[in-house]
């Protein structure tokens, strides 16, 4: 198997983990955070540009030191300075990031002090009370840790999504190339669009005497074999990360997919419903008696049981085998569907890229108009624009936009919103936008009750119009915040603004569950990228697998209407026009069917 992209990333996310530990020059930190983030959202393979000698130093934020550091990973594997600070450094220890209070400095204070370098013992140290005879460090804090690792040692590992794709493309890639290999595609909880993944399950279709399982079991990625048979291989690779292979005959391949697919859930009630129709179903095919009636497609098991196809994102048991029956699946948004993105950064925050060019990418994507939504002076390390740089920047909008032409750009701001509900900017310059984007970057620890009214607050600002990323989750990072979403999306319908599912694949905020529960609720929500460079409207494919699961339909998406059809509801929540509180969704004509 081929180094993927995200091989790379997770080696630089662990490079900065362990510099930071080390109190390292914070500019270097933040170069292999930056290009961790670059490589996992970019949508080309690094690997085949270095085998086509193509200039690495062209990609964003890479200079010379990490252009050659890509190639040496790229062509080997391994890292020389990686391995080096593994020596300096457990590996281990960077796992004590992601608990909640303890950052750089402090994990390595525990680790002078105390000898922690995992997990377990960190655990320890708090159950035996040494954490709080730390400097720094007090009871309360003690069994804030103590709480915070026992839940993270009884999840089970996932990864993130966008890794588990790049990973599986790269295998994937392989296997298509293994002799007798017919087809080779992914199943499980990434095919179903999960924001993160528990392991990988592959299917194959294959002649006999193809060598495919033993091509998989020798690749240099692979740390250990868990089994190998003909049909059958699980492995796991370096990264951690398990991969199931499984190998079917081509007229059992649909039945394979769908029960291999999943969820589980769904598999079983598909399943007690071919028993209610007299059938036997598993993952060989739909039987009647001894006779196999389907199993070559997916589509033809679904038929057999009388139903219309399912998509994947919806196959978790949360009615979509009900609204199959009554022929009321709804059709999901799709890529194709956006005409646009509310949520973009240039480098005049914290992006890396210029107005022009971001205008120009969204441009050849097809969209309409792209808002540009900087951070706000509060969020100093993301260099975000007060008063006046966010003025100058929106007549730099309009020059702009006077003289390109396909595409327009919305002005917008992302505010902060502050602990009180505040924003973080005055209405005298709000007022000039088209839209003001609303997010909480700090406090995301309040209890329920202030967080949720804090939200509240400041939906109700004379200039309010998305609220982005609403529950403040990264995942594998930190959790979502402790709101009341339910009366957040009351709040939002009421005042007719509008939420946001934030496709960075590290937040995937909205989540699906609340979603739907937006969709029920008559609230629109936008699929926004938060791009941050040119290659980061790529990330939306990721949005619309989430928008998916949540049973969105492209009318339950602010940004798939036209810029003539966006602009009242965005003057709306910028107090310049009115328009009922609860607007119905206007359902494209090619939606009509099986909207529900």
């Amino acid at each position: 198997m081929s180094i993927a992209n995200a091989d790379i990333a997770a080696v630089f996310d662990e490079i900065a983990d362990l510099l930071d530990i080390q109190g390292a020059n914070a500019f270097r930190i933040r170069a292999y955070r930056n290009a961790a983030r670059m490589l996992g959202g970019l949508g080309r393979s690094v690997r085949e540009m270095v085998e086509h000698g193509e200039d690495l130093d062209a990609l964003p934020g890479i200079g010379p030191d990490l252009a050659s550091k890509i190639a040496e990973i790229a062509a080997t594997g391994h890292c020389a300075l990686l391995e080096r600070l593994r020596k300096e450094l457990p590996p281990e220890i960077t796992a004590l990031l992601k608990i909640p209070g303890l950052g750089p400095r402090r994990v390595r204070l525990l680790h002078d002090e105390l000898g922690v370098e995992t997990l377990e013992q960190l655990r320890a140290a708090a159950q035996d009370g040494r954490i709080s005879g730390v400097h720094g460090f007090g009871l309360k804090t003690q069994q804030r840790i103590l709480d915070a690792v026992q839940s993270r040692l009884q999840q089970e590992r996932r990864v993130k999504l966008s890794v588990a794709v790049q990973v599986a493309d790269a295998i994937l890639a392989e296997l298509a190339g293994v002799p007798g290999v017919k087809q080779a595609v992914a199943a499980g909880s990434l095919r179903r669009q999960r924001d993160t993944v528990g392991d990988l399950d592959l299917l194959v279709t294959i002649e006999r005497g193809s060598p495919v399982m033993e091509r998989f079991t020798r690749s240099s990625q692979v740390e250990r074999v868990l089994s190998r048979g003909i049909t059958r291989a699980s492995v796991v690779l370096r990264s951690g990360l398990q991969v199931d292979l499984r190998a079917v005959p081509p007229a059992s391949f649909g039945a394979a997919w769908l029960y291999f697919t999943g969820s589980k859930a769904h598999t079983i009630a598909l399943r007690k419903l071919a028993q209610d129709v007299g059938l036997k179903l598993n993952e060989y095919g739909a039987y009647r008696g001894s006779r196999r009636i389907a199993g070559d497609t997916e589509a033809s098991v679904y038929a057999a049981l009388g139903l219309p196809f399912i998509t994947p994102e919806l196959r978790e048991d949360r009615g979509e085998i009900e609204a199959a029956r009554a022929r009321a699946l709804p059709v999901l948004v799709n890529l194709s569907d956006l005409r646009g993105d509310l949520h973009a950064h240039t480098r005049e925050s914290d992006g890396r890229d210029s107005l022009e060019a971001m205008a120009l990418a969204a441009r050849r994507r097809g969209f309409e108009y792209l808002a540009i939504t900087e951070h706000s002076a509060r969020l100093a390390m993301a260099r975000g624009l007060d008063a006046e740089r966010l003025a100058r920047q929106i007549d730099d909008i309009d020059e702009l936009n006077a003289r390109l032409e396909g595409i327009t750009l919305l002005k917008g701001i992302e505010v902060d919103i502050l602990e009180d509900g505040r924003l973080d900017l005055p209405d005298t310059v709000l007022t000039r936008l088209d839209l003001v984007v609303g997010a909480i970057h700090h406090r995301f620890d309040l209890p329920r009750e202030r967080q949720t009214e804090r939200l509240l607050r400041a939906m109700d600002r004379p200039h309010f119009s998305l609220l982005a990323h609403p529950t403040g989750r990264l995942l594998d990072e930190r959790p979502a915040c402790d709101i009341d979403l339910p009366r957040v999306l009351r709040k939002a319908r009421e005042r007719g603004c509008f939420v946001e599912l934030n496709a960075q694949p590290e937040r995937l905020d909205l989540d699906d569950p609340a979603c739907r529960m937006a969709r029920d609720e008559g609230v629109l929500v936008a699929i926004d990228s938060d791009a941050h460079s040119v290659d980061d409207f790529a990330h939306l494919r990721f949005g619309i697998g989430q928008a998916g699961r949540g049973w969105l339909r492209a009318a339950d998406v602010l940004n798939t209407r036209p810029l003539a059809e966006l602009r009242p509801l965005l003057e709306a929540t910028m107090g310049r026009s009115s328009r009922p509180a609860s607007p119905q969704p206007a359902v494209r004509a090619d939606q009509m069917a099986g909207a529900r």
